[in-house]
């Protein structure tokens, strides 16, 4: 005699989908358990206001009394491509080491909304740069002010041009490393991500010079530029045959380059597998 014997349905259980701030949360704990990220913030930090010390200590003309502000001191160059540089590169690596290690594959299968994981990378990243990039920018006019205070050179923080350099040298850290981030995303492999970004955010500005309008045009667009004319507080020599971008025009090459890179990221992700 056989029985039927009537089956209960199997009772689904549904994991509710990731909140944003869950994401947040969950980059933030993967950022701050590298152990090499604080060091290298660290060290990068030092090396920037250490080179703003050894410029302004160097600059023979602050020497002998007021001389108005000299950027370039407080924000030398060398010191700031080497902040672009690291910046790119520890946004990108925060991408490129989940693919090398296979963790992103975890990361999608556990949160199937990728362009979600990458706005939530591109957040916790731009907060940590925009933070770092803060205290090396206030750190470094600190500095140069201390030591030119002795030489009776020193400029409050309201003297034309001060203000708007410590903001553009302050945003650039977040810039670049959401561009370095967004490479890391559409490239995916280490060593090529490290070479586009050192090439696009060092090198290529330097081929193209302001003597010509299309040259210029293109130095123009490119984060490098754009800082060097935030941060330089005079005007171009109306004699001058080259051709000097536009503080207006520089800040919206700010704000271009990471919404542009980051959206194609998002766009990118959201039509691969992995």
């Amino acid at each position: 005699m056989t029985t039927l014997a009537s089956v209960a349905p199997a009772t689904l259980v549904t994991t509710p989908p990731a909140r944003f701030r869950d994401l947040l949360a969950s980059e933030w704990i993967k950022m701050r358990s590298l152990r090499s990220t604080p060091w290298t913030i660290v060290l990068t930090a030092l090396f920037v206001i250490g080179s703003t010390a050894v410029a302004t200590l160097a600059d023979d003309a602050a020497r002998s009394g007021p001389s108005g502000f000299v950027p370039f001191d407080v924000y030398p160059a060398v010191g700031y491509w080497t902040l672009m540089l690291v910046a790119g590169s520890v946004g990108a690596l925060s991408v490129v080491s989940e693919y090398s290690t296979g963790l992103i594959r975890t990361t999608t299968v556990a949160v199937p909304a990728r362009g979600s994981v990458v706005l939530a990378k591109a957040t916790v990243t731009a907060a940590l740069w925009t933070a770092t990039g803060t205290a090396v920018s206030t750190g470094s006019l600190l500095v140069s002010q201390t030591i030119l205070n002795g030489r009776l050179a020193a400029v409050p923080l309201s003297h034309p041009g001060v203000l708007r350099a410590l903001v553009a040298s302050a945003l650039l850290a977040p810039v670049c490393a959401l561009i370095g981030l967004s490479l890391g995303v559409l490239i995916r492999h280490s060593a090529t991500t490290m070479v586009t970004s050192v090439f696009t955010l060092l090198m290529l500005p330097t081929m193209f010079s302001e003597s010509d309008r299309w040259s210029a045009d293109i130095n123009h667009a490119m984060v490098s530029a754009a800082w060097k004319r935030l941060v330089q507080n005079w005007e171009a020599d109306p004699g001058s045959l080259g051709y000097t971008a536009t503080v207006p025009g520089s800040w919206i090459v700010y704000a271009l380059w990471p919404l542009t890179a980051v959206t194609l990221a998002v766009l990118v992700v959201r039509h691969r597998d992995v």
